[in-house]
């Protein structure tokens, strides 16, 4: 069985030959692996096994990314997004975002005429927060089809909803929004799903071809959700429904990327469409065994093992977490291994492989 056919077996509620697998690693955390065994001609994604590839075009305002400042620390730039970001320089951690491009519906009206399909668009790249890794058409084309030789599931990915809207709007604002001015918010969700489902399109013409979709919309944070479930059914799911239908019409499958602790809001994502959730922060009280008993039926999980644990000095606790999750939620299929996040940088390569050892150990369906 290939990658593709696992992962389509998994998200389809059918247990395959084992438990399909993939991970996000930190580029800092892949420096530091770099220093430590893993070949410098080859990625961790190849040398590790991953076996999804995505692939995202430029959503943004194309306003431009710029340079702003630099020093020994610290960068500040301007993004794809159009926001003003301060992020260090040597290690990766989320940005501090100090500006934002909409400030108001009068911002909006400027710069909404900006997303629109296109083929200027068609940068791509598997990295849908990083703009320096946009590459033409053509060479996104010849990534494709290595991935399509590699038998990957390789999906459609982009970043919507509210995880979009707060880089434009910035947090504070966009949360006042939604409470003020609910129309609004609407109107921008909708959008920006009507975007993505063009781009899709586009991509598909030119030579792409999909097994699924990947969408990132964080929707939670440790504590609980960003915005209440009532403003989520009221503003946010219609354009759920709408991307998803557009995915499911085409037979993909669709995968969300929500951080945070999002249980509440499950019994909308299943309405919405969606296939899978992802990352399961455990730290966040996403628990995957829980996850798996009362909606394994109609939803596939993704992550869930605490990458905590990875990096601990006992290596027993990352083999027991491993152990005692995959026994439940491998069962019956709809269960893709991940971290509870991605990989930061305090986790060894000598760790981090015996991870994998124990994930391909308990992952297998005998």
């Amino acid at each position: 069985m290939n990658s593709r056919e696992r992962w389509r077996c998994a998200l389809e509620h059918r247990e395959p030959d084992r438990v399909p697998i993939h991970d996000s690693p930190w580029e800092a955390t892949a420096e530091r692996w770099r220093k430590e065994g893993l070949p410098p001609d080859v990625l961790a994604s190849d040398y590790f096994g991953y076996e999804m590839a995505r692939f995202c075009p430029d959503l943004g305002p194309q306003l431009g990314c710029e340079v702003l400042e630099v020093n020994e620390e610290y960068i500040i730039q301007r993004n794809q997004w159009g926001e003003v970001v301060k992020n260090h320089r040597n290690r990766s951690t989320t940005p501090q975002i100090i500006d934002s491009p909409i400030k108001n519906r009068k911002d909006w009206e400027k710069i909404k005429s900006r997303f629109t399909a296109s083929d200027s668009r068609l940068i791509t790249s598997s990295y849908i927060m990083n703009p320096a890794s946009y590459v033409p058409l053509e060479e996104a084309l010849i990534e494709f089809q290595k991935e399509q030789k590699k038998e990957r599931f390789i999906t459609f990915s982009a970043i919507l909803g509210y995880d979009l809207l707060q880089r434009y709007l910035g947090t504070e604002r966009l949360l006042v929004a939604i409470a003020t001015d609910p129309q609004w918010v609407k109107e921008m969700y909708t959008a920006m799903a009507k975007l993505a489902i063009d781009m899709c399109g586009l991509m598909v013409e030119k030579g792409f071809e999909f097994d699924g979709a990947f969408l990132c919309d964080d929707l939670g944070y440790r504590n609980g959700l960003l915005f209440s479930p009532q403003c989520y059914q009221e503003q946010l799911l219609p354009s759920h429904k709408l991307i998803c239908g557009y995915f499911r019409s085409k037979e993909m499958p669709v995968i969300l990327h929500s951080c945070g602790c999002v249980k509440e809001l499950i019994p909308y994502l299943i309405e919405a469409g969606f296939s899978c959730l992802q990352p399961l922060e455990v730290k966040a009280g996403m628990d995957v065994r829980e996850l798996k008993r009362e909606y394994g039926d109609r939803l596939s999980f993704m992550g869930g093992i605490d990458v905590r644990l990875m990096r601990a000095g006992d290596p027993n606790l990352i083999e027991k977490e491993i152990k005692d999750k995959f026994r439940v939620a491998k069962k019956g299929g709809g269960y893709i291994y991940h971290s509870d996040h991605s990989i930061p940088h305090d986790v060894s390569f000598q760790q981090y492989k015996r991870v994998m050892e124990l994930v391909r150990k308990y992952g297998r369906y005998d």
